[in-house]
């Protein structure tokens, strides 16, 4: 079994991405190495270029989340672990993948049109990222991609992309499957339970940074929005904020929502925000520690960086090779000038 996920290099990391997707990474790495397979996991910097972005922050952002890979319990070792733009086959293969994706594929991206909504300058890469996401993904020969819930549709196009390049020019392309976290897959922003955790989008008071101080979890928790009653239910339509602290819960603790509502049966709102901020900072702590240890380390850093593209470009360029081969390009020499 081969495992591919990518993450963003944008912004401060959130409980929300670690729920659907750090702590999926850990497990779907075991079960690979398990299986004798490998797992490959990547800071999908590139795709970060989509929006609007400050070149310093963004390479600051692709350091801290090539750390948190790391610091929430990635095996550079056992996984391969690195940085997009340093494997240049991703972008040549995305190239190639577009002649495979239509248009109308892409126009029916959920989130494609979310994001041009908040936008004056919508760039072409916005539209066209999903064809990089799927060659991130099919590069690797992926069997299993462990993602959020939000990333549903661009696995679903993934796989259309693959079936669709193999008709075309023969059995080339792994068709992956997608995995998804059955609770906690799309934690909410804590003032406002109808959005998506998010540091960009929504109010900060209600977004819980991976980095954020103990004290500042505890409030953020203690200010969450609940409803009315005093039921502790998971019932997302009619009680969201009480849902949401619900699966935070059970995310921080590795319980089941049903054992949280058991927990808490009578014992109101009050209590249990203050129960679920403790337990998300019991959470945090190490992972914060060992992130700060790495991330102050930059001889270390530089080191896994360098094995990650080196692993990366490896597992890659095979593939690469006969997409070209299949799609009739002739290829330059490797030792020829300019290869």
């Amino acid at each position: 079994m081969r495992v591919f996920s990518g993450i963003r290099s944008s912004g401060d990391k959130t409980l929300g991405n670690y729920s659907g997707g750090f702590r999926q990474y850990v497990q779907t790495q075991e079960e690979a190495v398990r299986s004798g397979g490998e797992a490959i996991f990547c800071v999908v910097d590139l795709h970060s270029i989509t929006t609007p972005f400050e070149p310093e922050a963004l390479r600051e952002a692709t350091l801290s989340v090539f750390t948190w890979l790391i610091a929430t319990g990635l095996d550079p070792e056992k996984s391969i672990v690195f940085v997009q733009s340093n494997v240049r086959a991703h972008p040549e293969a995305a190239w190639l993948l577009g002649a495979v994706t239509s248009f109308g594929e892409l126009r029916r991206m959920t989130q494609f049109k979310e994001k041009a909504e908040d936008q004056e300058f919508v760039s072409a890469g916005l539209f066209n990222y999903p064809v990089l996401m799927a060659a991130d993904i099919l590069l690797h020969r992926t069997d299993v991609v462990p993602v959020g819930d939000d990333q549903r549709q661009h696995v679903e196009l993934a796989r259309d992309i693959a079936e669709r390049f193999n008709q075309r020019f023969g059995e080339t392309l792994v068709v992956p499957r997608g995995v998804y976290p059955e609770e906690g897959a799309r934690i909410k922003n804590l003032q406002e339970p109808e959005r998506l955790m998010s540091t960009t989008r929504g109010a900060p008071q209600g977004v819980v940074r991976m980095i954020d101080e103990p004290d500042v979890v505890r409030k953020k928790f203690k200010t969450a929005v609940t409803d009315s009653g005093r039921d502790v239910r998971h019932d997302v339509e009619n009680k969201p904020g009480v849902s949401n602290l619900i699966e935070i819960m059970a995310v921080a603790t590795g319980t089941s929502i049903a054992d949280v509502e058991s927990r808490y049966d009578g014992a109101g709102y009050g209590q249990f925000k203050e129960d679920v901020g403790e337990a998300v900072v019991a959470l945090l702590a190490p992972l914060q520690e060992g992130y700060n240890a790495l991330r102050a380390d930059e001889g270390e850093l530089e080191r896994l960086l360098a094995l990650g593209a080196e692993k990366a470009a490896a597992s890659a360029q095979p593939t690469l090779d006969v997409m070209y081969d299949r799609m009739g390009f002739v290829r330059r020499p490797r030792s020829s000038p300019g290869a």
